[in-house]
């Protein structure tokens, strides 16, 4: 058990997966967090954002690669994520709803990611990727309401792209700009972990408590 905390304490912090599994345990949280429900707790946002500032070493560590050959590999993990979020949504989506809660799955989650799909349409997809934990499930929920593939491939690459570029270089740049940035990494990584979910816990524990059905039809907007 003492083994299963120690491992959630380091999969949470971004300077620990990167400097102990480089580019590739990277890119298989960024697609975990962005597509399977029991990735929601994976730290995406402050985890890019630390790869933008060891953008440098990450590069070296993958055969030299240019900073922004990473960026587009972290990207695509993100797209492959909500693809599979999709098609899971698409092929047991009802279910959802009437499985249990476990530490891994909260139906909440899931319906606050419905509410905030129906508000904002198909731009939920775009928008959801720089929510933590909506953006795990807005694609599983696109996937239920059974939204065209074609849109949603639309914002789905587009809000990869943007949310790992903007994240990443937001990183590289500061850390230039500020070079004892690193001296300071986990009061970084907390702001910016507050600053991301605020938003979310705000809806959590004080939004409006909706009793919906699983949807059956498919979506327009």
């Amino acid at each position: 058990m003492d083994q299963l905390i120690e491992l959630f304490k380091h999969l949470i912090s971004p300077q620990w997966i990167i400097e102990h599994g480089g580019l590739y345990l990277l890119l298989l949280i960024i697609f975990a967090e962005t597509g399977l429900f029991i990735g929601f707790f994976l730290p995406g946002d402050s985890l890019l954002f630390v790869a933008g500032i060891y953008g440098g070493l990450i590069s070296d560590s993958f055969f030299n690669v240019p900073f922004v050959v990473i960026m587009l590999m972290i990207s695509i993990a993100g797209v492959l994520g909500n693809m599979v979020g999709f098609w899971f949504g698409r092929k047991s989506g009802p279910l959802l709803f009437s499985r249990k809660d476990t530490f891994f799955f909260k139906k909440k989650y899931l319906y606050d990611a419905k509410d905030f799909y129906e508000k904002h349409g198909g731009g939920a997809i775009f928008l959801a990727r720089f929510l933590p934990i909506i953006r795990t499930f807005a694609p599983i929920v696109a996937g239920i309401v059974k939204m065209e593939q074609k849109k949603f491939m639309f914002y789905n690459i587009i809000s990869s792209f943007s949310w790992v570029f903007s994240m990443m270089l937001a990183g590289h740049y500061l850390d230039k700009f500020f070079p004892k940035l690193k001296d300071h990494l986990e009061l970084v990584v907390i702001i910016l972990i507050l600053i991301t979910t605020l938003p979310v816990l705000f809806k959590m524990f004080f939004g409006k408590q909706k009793h919906v059905h699983p949807p059956q039809t498919n979506v327009n907007e």
